[in-house]
């Protein structure tokens, strides 16, 4: 990765079951609003497939800088997307 790009991932574990509707629904949901943000780029949807962590889910994204993701933690779909879940 280029000096200065940030990697922000967020990992998770849902209360609803891996592959229930419910959890399809939040991954596609996180996928279409926050890859959506203008300075969001190389956004991934993972699933955690080892038992040595405690989470099953997470969302990857790169900013090009500081700034970006300044940006993007204060755009209000992020902060809808985290209040509202």
């Amino acid at each position: 990765m280029e000096k200065g790009r940030i990697r922000h991932m967020a990992v998770f574990t849902l209360k609803s079951q891996k592959n229930s509707p419910k959890t399809k629904k939040f991954l596609a949901d996180g996928e279409k609003i926050l890859s959506s943000i203008p300075v969001v780029e190389h956004f991934e949807v993972f699933k955690q497939v080892s038992n040595k962590y405690d989470f099953d889910f997470g969302f990857s994204m790169e900013f090009e800088n500081q700034e970006a993701y300044d940006t993007y933690n204060a755009h209000p779909d992020h902060q809808t997307f985290v209040e509202e879940r």
